[in-house]
């Protein structure tokens, strides 16, 4: 598995992170009903298209599995495909990100647990809760720093 930063972000890559961003969001926002899922899939695309940094874990054949974006020194999004997941890509990508990119702030959705307790064993400590997410809705946001 290949990490590479996306300079040019083409439709079809895009289309197929938004994939493995559905794939994954299935698998751990389970507090998020279809419509909630179907509503903020039209704005991935964009989402994705304009975070300043843009990595992803691509396959020999260049398909993606993981995916994560930054802005800043924040982790903005981290994504994971279902068959991926505790394999310890995840960890490479924060690590890589870490590194190269002095990612030290990420905010997760109180509901998922599994995201808190990945960011805790990778050195992060909530800071802030807030009641909603950026969208205003009623998903409380843990706030992390290293």
């Amino acid at each position: 598995m290949d990490i590479i930063e996306l300079k040019i972000r083409n439709s079809s890559f895009i289309n197929e992170l938004v994939e493995v961003w559905e794939s994954s969001v299935r698998e751990t926002h389970l507090f998020l009903t279809e419509n909630e899922i179907q509503e903020i899939k039209k704005y991935v695309p964009e989402a994705l298209r304009n975070i300043p940094t843009l990595i992803a874990a691509v396959d020999e054949k260049g398909m993606p599995s993981a995916f994560m974006g930054i802005s800043g020194q924040s982790l903005e999004m981290l994504f994971i495909s279902p068959n991926e997941r505790g394999k310890g890509l995840g960890k490479k990508l924060i690590r890589h990100g870490i590194k190269n990119y002095s990612i030290n702030k990420v905010s997760v959705n109180e509901q998922n647990p599994q995201a808190i307790g990945f960011y805790q064993r990778l050195g992060f400590k909530a800071f802030m809760r807030t009641e909603t997410d950026s969208e205003g809705r009623p998903y409380p946001i843990i706030h992390m720093s290293l």
